[in-house]
Parts: C-alpha cells; structure tokens; sequence
C-alpha cells in the first residue's frame, strides 16, 4: 500500500472533488472484473473515484482496503459511498510507427466568433496524412501536385 502525507492527501481530495466515478461496484461486490477496471483506470488516471452501491458500511470499508492492498494504491477518501484512490502513473510506451507524417494527427481548430465578443469556439479534429487545415479553419483534402507534360515528352 503506498503512504502519503497528509499535504498530499489534501492536495489529491481536492484534485479529485471534480472528478466523476469511473467505476460502479454493483450488487456482485468486488469481482475480478471490477479489480481489473480499477487497475486499468489507476493506470491510465493516476486518480479516481469508485462508487459502491451498497448501505454496509463495513463492507465498503472493506472493499478500499482490499483494493488499496491488492493494487498497491493509496487511499485518498471514503466519503459515504464513494472511494478516491490514487496510484502514480505508469509510463507506458507506445508503439511508434517507421512511417513519416502518413499516419492520423490530432489538430486543434480556433474558431473566432462572428461578432467578435463572444468566446472562440474550440474543436479538435483528427486528420489523416492527405488533410490540411485552411486559415479559415475548415479542412480540406490536399490536391497531389501537378506534373509537367512538357518535362515527360522525350525529345
């Protein structure tokens, strides 16, 4: 189980105030199905919130230490049905491509407003490899470039 100081703590609470349930432990309790999702969110979060839908106190309490036990997690709260915990996060290195700018890419579109007081609107967008965004901010397909037929006549 990892430790943390009472600092840390305070600081991850209020981290986690705004966060949403990633988990709902139902009727069946903690099944191998339900650790493997917590693992998995503990992995990719580093902080969540699990709800556990049941009025047995000591078999919620139960439930954090076995999981904080299990996976090697911090608990953070237990706040009447809900559970915050905390596992620093794995460094998981991704599988990198051998191809050059072929690939899909995540792009951010700003959008001004048309009367110019009210906020920009923001999208992200994926383009593939053949797309480009314009200055107006719509996308489009890239043309392939035109060839000469001057340069391929023999002569």
């Amino acid at each position: 189980m990892l430790n943390l100081t009472p600092v840390e703590r305070s600081a991850l609470r209020a981290e986690a105030h705004a966060l949403k349930p990633i988990v709902l432990i139902g009727e069946a309790g903690l099944t191998e199905a339900v650790m493997k999702e917590i693992d998995l969110g503990l992995d990719s979060h580093g902080l969540i919130k699990v709800r556990v839908f049941g009025d047995d106190r000591e078999a919620r309490i139960e439930m954090y230490e076995t999981i904080t036990t299990k996976l090697e997690a911090a608990p953070v709260q237990h706040i009447g049905k809900l559970l915050v915990l905390y596992r620093p996060k794995k460094e998981v290195e991704k599988a990198r491509s051998t191809k050059t700018g072929k690939g899909m890419r995540m792009v951010t579109i700003v959008k001004p407003s048309a009367s110019g007081t009210k906020k920009p609107s923001v999208s992200k967008v994926m383009l593939k490899g053949n797309e480009r965004v314009t200055e107006g901010g719509t996308i489009k397909r890239a043309k392939k470039r035109q060839t000469s037929t001057k340069k391929n006549i023999p002569g």
